[in-house]
């Protein structure tokens, strides 16, 4: 099965269990997509690809099907502990063009913090492609500024989840880009 995916849709989630597995599952369930098997895969934005609502998306998914996604997942069983997923994005302004995806799991990270450093992971990784100059020592706000006046990138953001840790449980969260045909 070879498709290249003309729609998108983003969403996260957070589960708590006694049991690893279980939290994880608990997240896929606050996301809406565990009825869905997923595989996940690297880190292209298709060309012309339209993103849509969850709502819409969740319309388009039947319980068991194979189904693509990035995953940004991280999991801790430690009391008060930080964990945060990011999926960044960066879309170039020709819809011809692939952007970028991007994948962030950090520990200690508030979302703003994590959401902003898997944006600039996408952004960088396409304005690379894209043969924009750039300083890659000044900060993500100069470096977003810069990208975006280059007329080549037209939009980038993310989608974050973060939680603490609770005593006795499992807390995980994830954050995705679900793929669809």
């Amino acid at each position: 099965m070879s498709f290249v995916p003309t729609k998108v849709f983003f969403t996260k989630g957070v589960g708590r269990h006694k049991e690893y597995l279980s939290s994880f599952e608990l997240a896929l369930r606050d996301a809406k997509i565990e009825k869905c098997n997923l595989v996940t895969v690297s880190s292209i934005f298709p060309p012309k690809c339209e993103r849509i609502s969850v709502e819409e998306g969740l319309k388009l998914l039947s319980p068991g099907q194979i189904t693509f996604a990035v995953m940004a997942r991280n999991a801790t069983n430690e009391y008060n502990r930080l964990i945060s997923a990011s999926v960044g994005v960066a879309i170039p302004a020709d819809d011809t063009q692939y952007g970028y995806l991007s994948e962030h799991h950090p520990y200690g990270e508030s979302d703003e913090q994590c959401g902003e450093y898997a944006e600039d992971l996408a952004a960088t990784m396409l304005a690379t492609t894209l043969g924009i100059e750039f300083d890659p020592n000044k900060d993500w706000d100069e470096r977003e500024g810069i990208y975006k006046m280059s007329g080549k990138i037209i939009n980038s953001y993310n989608i974050t989840q973060s939680a603490e840790g609770e005593n006795g449980l499992w807390t995980t969260v994830i954050s995705c880009a679900v793929l669809l045909p």
